[in-house]
């Protein structure tokens, strides 16, 4: 099963160079990576990143995480994947961009 990172360009750009990151501000002071599920993600974006523009969507295959990657209530009760270890540049399946078009981040059509 793919879950999804939403990260800023700066974000992406550190990753990037880096090869690794604990996230970006809301991960560091929660003490995990958050990810989201296919069906969560738009809501995700909707919620955390609505006035953003030049975001990368990030694809990862939960599987390979392994016990790091829990899944933990959060909005509504609902199950969200939170990672508690670093992100690597290598977890990650591909990378897109996600675009803004008339104001709502436009997700790819095979995200599953």
């Amino acid at each position: 099963m793919l879950i999804y990172k939403i990260l800023r360009e700066s974000e992406w750009a550190l990753l990037s160079n880096d090869g690794v990151t604990k996230g970006a501000p809301i991960d560091l002071a929660d003490g995990f990576v958050h990810f989201s599920t296919a069906a969560q993600a738009a809501e995700t974006a909707t919620k955390h990143f609505a006035q953003e523009d030049g975001l990368m969507l990030l694809a990862l295959e939960a599987d390979r995480l392994g016990p790091d990657l829990k899944w933990e209530p959060s909005r509504g009760g609902a199950l969200f994947p939170h990672l508690y270890r670093a992100l690597h540049l290598d977890d990650i399946v591909w990378s897109k961009p996600l675009p803004k078009v008339n104001g709502t981040h436009q997700f790819p059509k095979d995200m599953s």
